[in-house]
């Protein structure tokens, strides 16, 4: 690890830690009370994915459905207006709908190959955004003067990786430049998490061999084929699966490569000099 020991963190001038976890568990929340304390740089990897590596594809499906609008297509062809995603830190939702859900296209389904071609484009981006991680601790240093840097994920790292591969590269690559950091959720936290998606179901993107198995078992349980599938549905009854089957991974990667904090605590944390006590008391205790 980058920091063996809490004297290491504490005496270090240039902390660069980096969080994994599923989405809801505080990667975000921590990591930009850290960035508006100041001294920290906030890379987050969604941002980076959606305007650097899927821009293009987002504002080109954009444009493909304006075409389908009489009005809309005259002005594009004569270049009289311009369409774009207004993706930000806080709103990502362009990455999301851009991703979909599979299923009947009258209720906003893609059709499956659809899905899992815009999903092999999110796969090859995500881990180009994560291996341009030691360039932006780089790059804010060299640029804006930021001494620390944390680097916020999004909950699919998991799905990209071999946890039981001590010589995975996108790991070994990470691990060599930020020290990685586990948000553990408890059964309450699945039990929340599960609950806050029913309410609200959005695109996810998940490991190719994982989303082929559950879609076959999907439309074999249920007597379906493709078009029949609600696309809402789907994404729901695949979520807890989805949270049972990364669990064990972020344990692994956490295991080999980094430390484990849990959710309550990252809750509690208000300052970076409370983040700070609590990374050299996970150390201490590791």
């Amino acid at each position: 690890m980058l920091y063996q020991t809490a004297d290491e963190w504490r005496s270090a001038t240039r902390r660069r830690v980096l969080f994994f976890a599923m989405s809801g568990l505080g990667k975000t929340h921590v990591s930009s009370m850290l960035r508006d304390s100041g001294d920290w740089f906030h890379y987050s990897i969604d941002y980076r994915i959606g305007t650097r590596y899927m821009g293009e594809y987002i504002a080109d499906n954009a444009k493909a459905h304006a075409m389908k609008v009489p009005f809309l297509r005259k002005l594009l062809l004569s270049d009289s207006i311009y369409i774009g995603s207004n993706i930000t830190f806080d709103n990502l939702a362009p990455v999301s709908a851009y991703l979909g859900k599979p299923g009947d296209p009258e209720r906003g389904g893609l059709a499956y190959d659809e899905y899992t071609r815009r999903q092999g484009q999110f796969r090859t981006a995500e881990i180009h955004a994560l291996m341009d991680t030691a360039y932006f601790i780089e790059r804010a240093e060299r640029l804006y003067g930021y001494p620390h840097f944390v680097c916020d994920t999004g909950g699919s790292i998991c799905e990209w990786v071999d946890p039981d591969d001590p010589h995975d590269p996108l790991m070994t690559e990470l691990a060599q430049h930020t020290l990685m950091v586990w948000i553990k959720g408890d059964a309450a936290h699945t039990a929340e998490l599960i609950r806050r998606f029913d309410r609200a179901p959005k695109p996810m993107s998940y490991q190719p061999e994982f989303l082929n198995r559950v879609w076959h078992q999907y439309l074999n349980e249920n007597n379906m084929k493709e078009g029949d599938v609600d696309p809402d549905a789907f994404i729901r009854w695949t979520y807890a699966q989805a949270l049972a089957h990364r669990q064990p991974r972020y344990e692994k990667m956490a295991a080999r490569w980094g430390i484990t904090i849990s959710a309550d605590d990252v809750a509690r944390v208000r300052t970076a000099a409370d983040f700070d006590t609590l990374i050299a008391d996970t150390l201490t205790t590791r």
